[in-house]
């Protein structure tokens, strides 16, 4: 249908968010950007990951996920695991695939569901629904409209790329995606993925900013927003939602940053350097990581500095002497 548009309007919210977040962007920015920090970079992609997979009910921790994506053994079920190492491949696959290409989305969809699903990398032939655990969201379109639905939406943005604002159009892309459910498995992976391919081509930066990890803290509100989308006939709720949890996201991925500037002492600049954000770590486990003997020296120089800034809390922080105390990484 060649004249086809989302239904969506743009409101006074969508307008303020807008700003707000290219406003963030450009302090991101200022810190020499997410591109000239890989260990910072590393660790959201495997937020990413990691967040997307646990929306679909995956039950491997961080840890775990970081431990298959750095091909350590990890003592779980094998398609959770199969799952993890081909959302790594696919992440990886962003800056080389065109937003506005159909092909090269069926192509990410054959990674990500690589020996996982038979229609891999092809549309349903069945009848699919949006759940929320149990309960269903709605029925998705009949398989036999997904071809020219999926066509009509790729031709939309195709046409309107220089006049609807990424921030927008990745927003509507992901709720007409995932409304069309277009594939037998995987849809929501997808959705999540592309819309930070649609925006990474905007700005680079939002390759390495985990929007996934936002929405997943707020997954009810995700399938709340598609299910008043649905019932109103417009995706502007699912818009606004999206907006909020990116314009939230960037606060920490500014604090990320800024935590590594010249004004921290390079104790603590070590002791960042090799802790993972988001995973637990044992005393001792830090102080072998960081080739130091003396308990008093961790403490007094790596260990309560970074206390002091936020930059590392306690599991247990009502009991800080706990023989099961571990750190964290904020």
């Amino acid at each position: 249908m060649e004249n086809y548009k989302p239904p969506y309007s743009i409101t006074e919210d969508m307008l303020n968010l807008v700003a707000s977040i290219s406003e963030k962007l450009g302090k991101i920015n200022v810190y020499h950007n997410l591109v000239a920090k890989p260990h910072l970079r590393r660790n959201n992609r495997i937020k990413s990951i990691h967040s997307s997979l646990k929306i679909e009910a995956n039950s491997l921790s961080m840890g775990e996920v970081k431990d298959v994506i750095d091909g350590r053994i990890v003592f779980g079920p094998e398609r959770e695991i199969k799952e993890v190492i081909n959302a790594y491949e696919a992440y990886k696959m962003i800056s080389d695939v065109d937003p506005f290409s159909l092909k090269d989305l069926k192509k990410i969809h054959g990674v990500m569901t690589r020996e996982l699903e038979l229609e891999a990398g092809n549309f349903r032939n069945g009848d699919e629904g949006v759940f929320n655990g149990e309960k269903c969201i709605f029925m998705a379109p009949a398989p036999h409209l997904v071809p020219e639905l999926m066509s009509d939406l790729f031709l939309w943005m195709k046409k309107n790329k220089t006049k609807v604002h990424p921030l927008i159009m990745s927003a509507v892309f992901h709720y007409e995606f995932v409304f069309i459910h277009p594939f037998s498995d995987g849809n929501g992976r997808i959705a999540r993925l592309w819309h930070t391919v649609i925006l990474s081509q905007w700005n680079s930066a939002f390759e390495y900013i985990p929007i996934e990890s936002q929405v997943e803290k707020f997954q009810n509100g995700y399938y709340k927003a598609i299910a008043d989308c649905h019932v109103n006939g417009n995706s502007n709720m699912f818009i606004e939602f999206m907006l909020e949890q990116i314009d939230i996201i960037l606060d920490e991925v500014i604090g990320q940053v800024s935590r590594t500037d010249d004004t921290l002492s390079e104790y603590v600049k070590k002791l960042l350097d090799v802790m993972d954000f988001e995973l637990p770590y044992s005393t001792v486990t830090i102080m072998k990581m960081l080739g130091i003997k003396s308990r008093e020296t961790f403490r007094k120089n790596y260990l309560d500095p970074a206390l002091e800034l936020g930059l590392v809390v306690r599991t247990i922080p009502d009991k800080p002497n706990s023989k099961n105390q571990r750190y964290i990484k904020k």
